[in-house]
């Protein structure tokens, strides 16, 4: 199963590739956070990372059309994809509704969980560079899938403790409304993050 042929391993790098785009969007959604004046610049940024992820997405699921024998389930490859798709749909979400609602200067809270989903993108560039060899990386990708868990957990409370102080601080119920949502864009982002580190567990207990 795991001798690759060439055409086989090339879903692996195609997965490697699309977890390091993931990684340069939550990277700038961090820098626009830091410094949020850069916004309307970086939107450009985030939309050709958006349109790289989309086509990435696309070369995987062409091939996985085009090839009889898979190295993993159809169905995970197809998921994985269009999951890592749709984390840099929320990040470009995330930055358009900072832009469309003149959000101004981000609260330190909502700095502090881009700050998690960046580092929860590193795990994911960790585990999919060790995808192509799952059992024997085995230790280290389910290593790197509960790490993925435990940031997600640190960004829920991190979430959960922003909306609250929103609530409480903020006068404004336009405001209020405004941070809510795109600090849910974040969070449903690391939602889906651990979502994908789920999915690998399932796959490494198939193959490992």
């Amino acid at each position: 199963m795991f001798g690759l042929k060439p055409k086989e391993d090339e879903f692996f790098k195609l997965f490697v590739e699309s977890s390091m785009v993931l990684r340069e969007g939550a990277y700038v959604l961090q820098s626009v956070m830091n410094e949020y004046t850069q916004l309307e610049q970086k939107m450009a940024q985030i939309s050709d990372i958006e349109h790289k992820a989309d086509d990435i997405n696309d070369a995987i699921i062409d091939k996985l059309n085009q090839t009889f024998i898979t190295p993993l389930d159809r169905e995970d490859i197809y998921s994985l994809a269009t999951m890592l798709d749709d984390v840099v749909d929320f990040l470009q979400g995330t930055m358009q509704r900072m832009v469309l609602y003149k959000a101004g200067k981000p609260a330190p809270g909502a700095v502090q969980l881009v700050n998690v989903l960046v580092d929860c993108t590193e795990e994911m560039v960790a585990v999919f560079t060790l995808f192509k060899n799952i059992k024997g990386n085995q230790e280290k990708i389910l290593s790197h899938t509960h790490k993925i868990a435990d940031l997600e957990t640190q960004g829920d409370n991190l979430y959960r403790r922003e909306v609250a102080l929103l609530f409480e601080t903020c006068s404004d119920p336009i405001e209020v409304i405004k941070w809510k949502e795109i600090l849910e864009h974040m969070e449903d982002a690391l939602d889906h993050c651990e979502d994908i580190a789920d999915l690998l567990r399932g796959v490494v207990m198939k193959y490992a």
